[in-house]
């Protein structure tokens, strides 16, 4: 086969799996010159505390959320948490190791807000929002990221997005996965 049709199996399988995770996924990455804004929502069929549950377990994302290959709670005092995490972002021929200390503020069953205070990204910051739905839980990301290393700008925007509809789409199927163990 040759690199051309390869590439097109390859996003068709990667939306066919994204779209599995839930019925109304969305993604949308916007570049402004080196920094990328990310929006992320999906409604997910879970009660609100699984929908927590897999939000806040880091010393297990790298479990189930692709290019993520270890993330460890360092500290925790009350409501703030300090995570180290490790992956490595990959698109097509290109892949980049990724290192980030992340400080995170839960606001319990509401939202989850984390910026980045360590790591080789220039600027990280992200939001989880929850909010009832019809049906489940709208599960809401917002985000900013700045890598420390160049993206090329024709693909950096589709480097990102393909990345955070996996990432995205791994959190809403595990998400959904231990809601139906329980049931």
């Amino acid at each position: 086969m040759r690199t051309l049709p390869k590439l097109i199996v390859a996003v068709l399988v990667l939306h066919a799996a994204v779209a599995g995770a839930a019925d109304d996924l969305s993604v949308d990455v916007r570049r402004n010159g080196r920094s990328f804004a990310v929006r992320a929502a999906a409604t997910v069929a879970a009660p609100a505390a699984t929908v927590w549950e897999v939000l806040t377990d880091y010393d297990n994302l790298a479990r189930f959320i692709p290019g993520v290959s270890s993330s460890a709670v360092q500290s925790r005092v009350a409501n703030r948490v300090l995570v180290e995490q490790k992956g490595e972002a990959r698109f097509l021929v290109f892949s980049y190791p990724i290192e980030v200390r992340l400080e995170v503020l839960e606001s319990p069953s509401d939202s989850v807000t984390s910026r980045g205070v360590g790591g080789n990204l220039k600027r990280m910051t992200g939001r989880y929002d929850l909010e009832s739905g019809n049906g489940g839980i709208v599960l809401r990301y917002s985000g900013e990221l700045e890598p420390d290393f160049e993206l090329p700008p024709v693909i950096g925007t589709l480097a990102v997005r393909t990345m955070v509809e996996e990432q995205f789409a791994a959190m809403v199927g595990e998400i959904e996965r231990r809601a139906s163990l329980r049931k």
